[in-house]
């Protein structure tokens, strides 16, 4: 692509890299020189301009930025583009759902020219109907066609919305004379609260005692899609109510404990039938982001992590300490 200072008789049909400023108004950069365009210039006493002219193996930087978003959306359902403009062009989901990225494929994309670039949000983000899952951009006024297409083929198919398949949920609260109450329900609000992002509703509330039998019996005999366990007293171990009741109803434990902070005291497996089923640690009281809710919307979605993919989640785990947090981090 060509660009730079050209004398004005030579710029018509070409793009205008810098915005001019004329008293019959202002041409404005990324325009594509007409005749009049020439003339005005002229009668103006200029006797330069910038610009940008593509060679024959050169595309056009909106034109490339669709390209490539076509091909990064190619076949998924629940995701929309937006028009391109200015060498830009936005992906946006068109329900809830979860960012399904493959990271390693839109790397390499991103490797191919420094003029073809694309971002998006974090692996696995929760997305809102009308959220931006990621943008195209090309930050010059065209690029080669060859980096265009090997980008695309690269990343063809790289960018996905996974949906929420969980409709709702039963939430198990044990009472214990030393535990945390919940007299204000401002925890139970909380926990709503993020089935309600996840277009999930809470089916049932079910208060047992702080013994593993009547968690284990609540366990089987909840009727919602997920099952929520929030303890009074913290889980504190592998063995402790809340995980060993899920094993005495039948179902199995995947991992207990997370590297994330808050959320550290979470648990999570499946009960007998297969039903995902998550130990909610305290933080889940509030409404401030914690581990609890990563692993709840990857489930939401029918994508449960992994213990490894769970261990990972520590770079990047450190989040806002909750307001109210009875043992902070500083330690008093």
């Amino acid at each position: 692509m060509e660009f730079g200072a050209v004398p004005v008789a030579e710029a018509e049909g070409a793009v205008l890299a810098h915005s001019v400023a004329l008293e019959s108004g202002r041409l404005k950069k990324g325009r594509r020189l007409d005749a009049a365009d020439i003339t005005a210039l002229q009668a103006e006493g200029l006797a330069q301009v910038t610009i940008a002219r593509l060679g024959p193996g050169d595309v056009g930087e909106d034109e490339a930025a669709r390209l490539l978003a076509e091909a990064l959306i190619d076949g998924a359902g629940g995701l929309r583009l937006s028009e391109p403009f200015t060498g830009r062009v936005n992906i946006h989901a068109t329900g809830i759902g979860l960012a399904r990225l493959d990271a390693a494929r839109l790397n390499a994309a991103n490797a191919v020219d420094d003029m073809v670039t694309l971002a998006t949000v974090p692996p696995w983000h929760r997305m809102g109907e009308g959220g931006m899952v990621g943008t195209v951009k090309v930050i010059a006024y065209g690029a080669p066609r060859a980096s265009v297409e090997r980008a695309s083929d690269l990343a063809r198919g790289a960018v996905r919305l996974a949906p929420v398949v969980t409709p709702d949920a039963t939430l198990i609260v044990t009472d214990h004379e030393a535990g945390s109450g919940e007299e204000t329900g401002k925890g139970f609000r909380a926990i709503e609260a993020r089935l309600d992002a996840l277009g999930m509703r809470l089916a049932a509330t079910r208060r047992v005692g702080h013994m593993t039998d009547a968690v284990a019996e609540a366990i089987a005999g909840a009727e919602g899609a997920m099952i929520l366990i929030l303890t009074a007293s913290a889980t504190s171990d592998p063995h402790d109510v809340g995980p060993e009741a899920l094993r005495r109803a039948g179902g199995s434990v995947t991992r207990f404990g997370m590297p994330v902070d808050p959320g550290n005291l979470l648990f999570y497996g499946t009960a007998a039938d297969g039903r995902p089923v998550i130990g909610l640690p305290g933080c889940a009281r509030s409404p401030a982001l914690n581990g609890a809710d990563w692993v709840l919307e990857r489930l939401a979605a029918g994508h449960p992590p992994t213990s490894g993919e769970v261990g990972a989640m520590g770079v990047g785990g450190l989040l806002k300490e909750s307001p109210g947090r009875k043992q902070p981090r500083s330690g008093g």
